[in-house]
């Protein structure tokens, strides 16, 4: 079966400070919420939410949806007071508003449903 482009995920991988402060500062400059997933490859829970990110990266097309390993980018992890994972974070103007701790596909879900209304974008 041949991946197409809009079957990739729109799950952007951050891998540097660099990295994580471009992305939070374009995402700002253009009005677009973030949603950062911290994980960690050891930690299960964490993994099994990869799928259910990737899919609510399909379904919040006007939403950034980053994901950040703890242990190659702790500079991130230390910097937005990360600690145990996963953790979800969301983002809007480049300020946490809101944050998600535990693998909770619905809890996170309404979350995103919130920031998506109060920034006024569709939901397509």
């Amino acid at each position: 079966m041949e991946v197409t482009e809009q079957d990739k995920p729109k799950v952007q991988v951050i891998d540097s400070l660099q990295s994580w402060e471009f992305h939070v500062t374009q995402a700002s400059n253009q009005n677009c919420p973030v949603v950062a997933h911290f994980t960690a490859s050891w930690c299960m829970p964490s993994v099994a939410m990869i799928p259910v990110f990737e899919e609510l990266a399909f379904s919040y097309q006007d939403v950034l949806f980053l994901s950040v390993d703890v242990d190659e980018v702790k500079e991130v992890a230390t910097r937005m007071d990360v600690k145990a994972m996963p953790t979800f974070l969301l983002l809007k103007d480049g300020k946490t508003v809101d944050k998600v701790v535990g693998a909770n596909p619905e809890e996170i879900k309404k979350r995103i449903d919130g920031l998506v209304r109060s920034n006024g974008v569709s939901v397509e």
